[in-house]
């Protein structure tokens, strides 16, 4: 398979191949992790709760209208609890709280952060997308994980949906999964470098290194 490639001045270069998908490995998050997120300069994306998926999105999809999207399970809302003790417990520094507008992002945010939550219209839910509206939502996503964090010591907290991740990287986080990038700027490619997860299975080894000396 090949595609055009674009020069910076937009200008058709060449065809070249489109590689295949490389096979991602999920690096746990660990002790040195939680060390570099207290530094600050990173972006934390999170996938939102669980969710049940027998109560689809509706097409198209009403963002006013909680009841036209698919909704946090009570089991769902009770892990982001949890989440959010252990959030707590990492002491992190962080002064942007970014949303996806669907209601299952915005309340994961409110429940494991708490702090006011900067809804982002354009950061929407890509699987169900059409193309050619897909696109805006997965620059957006990029832009928030490659933006450089403006404040020293600080880190940016994205809330959103893991379709939104796999248009970007080989991986598809399970909901409720804490995933670290370091964003490189807007002018690098892919502009933000992952660093590590921390999906839900992963929380008592992640506990268990911080507790201990």
């Amino acid at each position: 398979m090949t595609a055009l490639l674009l020069t910076s001045g937009g200008a058709v270069a060449a065809d070249v191949p489109i590689p295949p998908p490389a096979h991602f490995r999920v690096i746990p998050a660990n002790k040195s992790h939680v060390q570099l997120l207290r530094r600050g300069g990173l972006v934390l994306y999170m996938r939102h709760g669980a969710t049940d998926a027998r109560i689809p999105d509706q097409i198209p999809v009403k963002l006013d209208d909680c009841q036209s999207q698919r909704p946090l399970t009570d089991a769902g809302r009770t892990q982001l609890d949890q989440i959010k003790g252990f959030i707590s417990r990492l002491r992190l520094p962080y002064n942007e709280l970014i949303s996806s507008p669907f209601c299952r992002a915005v309340e994961s945010a409110r429940r494991v952060f708490g702090a006011s939550v900067q809804i982002d219209p354009e950061l929407r839910y890509t699987a169900t997308m059409p193309e050619a509206e897909k696109k805006p939502a997965v620059a957006r996503t990029r832009h928030w994980l490659s933006r450089k964090v403006s404040t020293a010591g600080h880190n940016r907290v994205v809330v959103a949906h893991g379709p939104n991740i796999a248009e970007l990287m080989d991986y598809l986080p399970p909901e409720a999964t804490l995933i670290l990038f370091r964003p490189l700027g807007g002018s690098a490619h892919p502009g933000f470098e992952y660093i590590a997860s921390i999906e839900p299975s992963h929380w008592p080894q992640l506990l268990s290194q911080l507790e201990t000396p």
